[in-house]
């Protein structure tokens, strides 16, 4: 049965919603409030089935589509949404409500959504006129054919977007499988893809089990996947054993190094911010630093004074708090500081559920100091606004259990000394480096930073190439005799 919306509880084939014969549902929240959004199904094997035929349908004309073609209809679709203002202004409040995300982010991650389609059109315009050949040997590029799209709750639009272009871009049908958090928002957001083929896009809400039976299927020949570690590593198993394409971006934390020759003040109020505010955006946030213990305790008041400033400012309206995504991120959060406590950590400030907000996964701005190896939070990602900072003896000691405290997605410096800099960039284990990294507007994250779920992004360095293959053509002329 066609439906209109997704909250009446169905999944999206281009260009119609269908109801889902699923006898599992879940219920979807406001984790500010606990306020009910909408009830979602847990797509099983007749959903999954519907949705990977309509995608090898509509796979089948788009990949006879030229090149230029393609970046063409993307082109039109960028345009499409950014003049689907009412459309864009309700996905951003899904957005907000389901996640957790204050509204202007929101809306500043729709806009970003353009962008991405326009760079992927562009990108495969310019592989279409290049082309790679020589006199007797050629290059093609050819799609892979149904490619699925396993997504986060982080930056869950902007994603979304990113991927599902790549694959478009490269000749691709899509079907999507968002995370549970952020599955309102998604369906409404795949109704911008109607302009396209019927069945090139499908979003199918679902669980682990939902995610499954998409990588399980013969009928699909590429997965995408952003997500956690044991998400992630569950994926990568199953695409292993059917010898599938895969790429994976799983959740990692970040880190902070402050020498003795850092800028205490800037290191100080970035740490803050980065650690309070942005919690949903790998590109910012910072979940352990270490700090030599020359500075350490002046340091840790600093940090003080900023997170003072930053509750003022709160009161005063001009910073939104946002909410963990949801009971299971909630009581993560409380374990690991219940862990760090147990251990021998001291908890500077926070700790608790704030009084002022018992309703909602709210939990207080917490500083713990102390913190050592033995604890899990060196080890686990803290979904929470937690500063745990660890005292090391030197600037080599920090360099050392900063690579200690696995994973680590990336890491950041602060430090005047060439020599410390040196040291870090060869020494560190981390996808990416920042030196020194300046103050960013917590109203208006740069654009750049926005338009992707992270500097150590896998989908940017890889871009069209995880949705497509490469066909080597020899052609041999024998000799006239």
């Amino acid at each position: 049965m066609k439906l209109h919306h997704p909250s009446n509880t169905g999944y999206f084939i281009t260009p119609y919603y269908y109801s889902s014969r699923s006898n599992r549902y879940a219920q979807v929240l406001d984790p500010a409030t606990h306020e009910y959004l909408g009830t979602i199904p847990l797509c099983a094997q007749t959903e999954v089935q519907a949705a990977i035929a309509a995608a090898s349908d509509a796979y089948q004309e788009w990949r006879q589509c030229s090149a230029n073609h393609r970046a063409e209809q993307l082109q039109i679709l960028a345009g499409s949404i950014e003049r689907s203002i009412e459309r864009n202004l309700e996905i951003a409040r899904l957005l907000s409500r389901e996640t957790g995300t204050p509204l202007s982010r929101a809306i500043n991650e729709l806009a970003q959504c353009p962008q991405i389609l326009r760079r992927y059109a562009q990108q495969v315009e310019e592989h279409a006129v290049s082309g790679h050949s020589t006199a007797q040997q050629s290059v093609l590029y050819e799609p892979y054919g149904v490619s699925v799209h396993i997504l986060s709750s982080n930056s869950a639009i902007l994603l979304m977007c990113q991927t599902v272009a790549a694959a478009l871009a490269a000749g691709n049908s899509c079907i999507i499988k968002p995370a549970q958090s952020a599955t309102l928002c998604s369906l409404k957001f795949s109704e911008h893809f109607n302009a396209l083929l019927p069945g090139l896009v499908c979003c199918v809400p679902g669980d682990a089990s939902t995610a499954q039976l998409l990588v399980q299927s013969p009928s699909t020949q590429v997965v995408a996947f952003t997500g956690s570690v044991a998400a992630g590593n569950a994926v990568a198993v199953t695409c292993a054993e059917l010898m599938k394409p895969c790429l994976l971006e799983t959740d990692g934390s970040s880190s902070l190094i402050v020498s003795t020759h850092s800028p205490l003040e800037i290191a100080a109020a970035y740490a803050a911010q980065a650690t309070f505010h942005f919690k949903r955006e790998k590109q910012h946030s910072v979940q352990r630093l270490f700090v030599v213990d020359e500075v350490h305790d002046h340091f840790v008041d600093l940090c003080l004074e900023h997170l003072e400033k930053l509750r003022l400012a709160q009161h005063l309206g001009e910073i939104q708090m946002t909410p963990l995504s949801g009971e299971t991120a909630h009581n993560k959060v409380i374990r690991l500081i219940c862990d760090a406590s147990t251990k021998g950590a001291t908890l500077i400030c926070g700790g608790r559920v704030p009084s002022e907000q018992p309703i909602g996964w709210f939990y207080e701005p917490t500083i713990i100091t102390g913190v050592n190896n033995e604890m899990a939070i060196l080890h686990e990602v803290c979904p929470g606004p937690v500063t745990a900072i660890v005292r090391a003896r030197d600037f080599s000691h920090a360099l050392q259990l900063a690579n200690d405290s696995s994973p680590n997605a990336q890491s950041s410096l602060f430090s005047s000394d060439i020599k410390e800099v040196i040291a870090a960039s060869e020494q560190l284990e981390a996808n990416t480096l920042w030196i020194n990294p300046p103050p960013f507007n917590e109203q208006k994250p740069s654009s750049s930073a926005l338009s992707l779920s992270g500097p150590d992004n896998s989908f940017r360095r890889s871009g069209l190439d995880v949705f497509r293959r490469t066909k080597r053509l020899i052609v041999h002329v024998p000799h006239e005799t």
